[in-house]
């Protein structure tokens, strides 16, 4: 058996641990050091490799001092932080010259996705932003037919999101834009958008939306009317306030077929020619560990690039420049780059 991946931790929070429960038991991966500013959540993650018998990965309240102390025994970092926080460590970690698995959304500005766009050209590091979606077989299988041209030309899009987030997430880091980066919309929502910056395989042109805070100090509520470069049209609808429960619906209607798929890639209906649709569904990949070892061996490719990570900062820099101006009609690429 060959050597397992050296891995880093930065952000050892809930997600990471929650993660790390199952990749302990992976044989192709090692933990070797974990960053945090929580003695806590370093303890924790400590615990979590011993019990399963395996050694603990050092600690550092530092990500930059893990990086100087430890570059030479990793290959790669899985970054898991607030939102607001994920440029300057990815950008760092490849600087390092490590291979990346980065949380989503990738980062929260088009400057901070253009400098890890260039800083991963220039490493040639392999970085993997961890959307279920963009993993998701059902939403890479859509993708390749529609460019095979098997449904025609794109039309429209309508794509809707809706979560009991407001409650769920009170007073989180999630509800503090000065580490969210966002509300609802560039949270849970970020998986719908996305899924249709991979299904549209288009730039968004233009953006007109609106928010609605309801009493949050981030947005709770996000409707969104775009036009994509190649003239089709896409409204995306966000609800963040209401009872329990977490679901979407995206709908791609093209000249002869209409899709419909969800924000994660868990299940999928195509109608053709008229004929009633068939639900197909997939595992939702909530281990992106395997994807990511398959993408870094070169046994699959990577469908969750920074350059799709950029589109998408494009489309958010965007939402929020429109919004601020009470829905006023922005161009993406001038006023957003």
């Amino acid at each position: 058996m060959s050597r397992p991946m050296r891995l880093g931790v930065i952000g050892a929070g809930l997600k990471a641990a929650d993660y790390a429960r199952g990749w302990v038991h992976m044989p192709e991966v090692a933990f070797v050091a974990a960053a945090d500013v929580s003695g806590a959540s370093l303890a924790r993650l400590a615990g979590i490799c011993t019990a399963a018998g395996r050694p603990a990965p050092h600690g550092f309240e530092d990500f930059r001092g893990m990086l100087a102390a430890c570059a030479g025994e990793l290959d790669a970092v899985y970054v898991s932080t607030p939102h607001a926080l994920h440029a300057e460590q990815a950008i760092a970690v490849v600087e390092a010259g490590l291979d990346l698995l980065l949380e989503k959304p990738m980062v929260t500005t088009v400057p901070e996705a253009q400098r890890l766009v260039e800083a991963q050209r220039r490493s040639g590091a392999t970085v993997v932003i961890a959307f279920q979606g963009g993993l998701s077989p059902l939403v890479l299988d859509t993708q390749r037919r529609a460019r095979g041209g098997e449904f025609g030309e794109l039309v429209s899009v309508a794509a809707v999101i809706w979560e009991g987030w407001s409650n769920a997430y009170a007073g989180h880091w999630k509800q503090r834009p000065e580490l969210s980066g966002g509300g609802f919309m560039f949270d849970t929502g970020a998986h719908m958008m996305n899924t249709v910056c991979l299904l549209a395989d288009a730039d968004f042109d233009r953006v007109s939306a609106y928010m609605g805070h309801r009493g949050k100090p981030v947005d709770i509520v996000c409707a969104v009317s775009a036009r994509l470069e190649g003239g089709a049209l896409v409204t995306f609808t966000a609800a963040g306030e209401g009872p329990p429960g977490c679901a979407s619906h995206i709908t791609l209607f093209y000249a002869g077929a209409i899709v419909r798929i969800d924000a994660w890639g868990g299940w999928r209906e195509i109608s053709v020619a008229g004929r009633a649709a068939v639900r197909e569904e997939a595992e939702i990949r909530d281990n992106p560990m395997k994807s990511f070892l398959a993408i870094r061996s070169g046994a699959a490719p990577n469908s969750s690039t920074v350059d799709n990570g950029l589109r998408f900062a494009r489309l958010w820099d965007g939402i929020k420049a429109s919004a601020a101006q009470d829905g006023a009609s922005i161009r993406i690429g001038a006023e957003t780059s």
